[in-house]
């Protein structure tokens, strides 16, 4: 996979993650859900914290898990921009581009959607409202709406692509890291 296939793969993500929650955070109000099939619907709800909701407790701790997800996608920038100098396979080129456009586009929502957005909580959002929004920079909430009845979290298309980025890792393991290969070249 090249550089340019990359960084379509990380455009096409972050498009359609940060239109679905733009979508989401101006046509519905919080918890407001629409049915798609009986076991699919719609719902939006708002994420302060980590996976499943889960908090960093304390005044600071919304503060602490951004700048950790700053540095986070640093790591993983580097981690990218390594394995296309390498040229590296083409697994672990999409799936470190899938957990980077994931990564990114939930820290685009913790940084920013605190901002640029007023609260949700029983009415539609408005963006760039007049009096500012709910929160202030780096303390923005995460927007999910994919929910199954058979799945307990509700979740997003970053979510997704950060999820299916480290399934590939697992399932593929071999070939994102191919250790036989390496050897035989080292002992040449």
């Amino acid at each position: 996979m090249k550089s340019t296939q990359a960084v379509v793969v990380i455009l096409i993500i972050l498009i359609i993650d940060q239109w679905s929650k733009f979508y989401i955070k101006t046509h519905f109000a919080l918890h407001d859900s629409v049915a798609v099939f009986s076991w699919f619907k719609i719902y939006f709800i708002e994420n302060e914290g980590m996976a499943w909701g889960a908090k960093i407790p304390g005044n600071y701790g919304k503060l602490i898990l951004t700048v950790f997800r700053l540095l986070a996608i640093v790591g993983i920038g580097y981690w990218l921009y390594d394995v296309l100098r390498k040229q590296s396979s083409w697994v672990l080129t999409l799936s470190i581009s899938l957990i980077f456009a994931g990564a990114m586009g939930n820290i685009i929502d913790s940084v920013f959607y605190g901002v640029f957005f007023e609260h949700s909580m029983g009415q539609v959002a408005e963006f760039l409202p007049q009096g500012g929004g709910y929160g202030k920079w780096l303390h923005g909430k995460v927007v999910d709406m994919f929910s199954f009845s058979f799945f307990n979290p509700v979740f997003n298309v970053a979510d997704t692509a950060i999820s299916t980025g480290v399934g590939l890792l697992i399932l593929f393991n071999k070939k994102a890291f191919p250790k036989g290969q390496k050897q035989e070249q080292n002992k040449v």
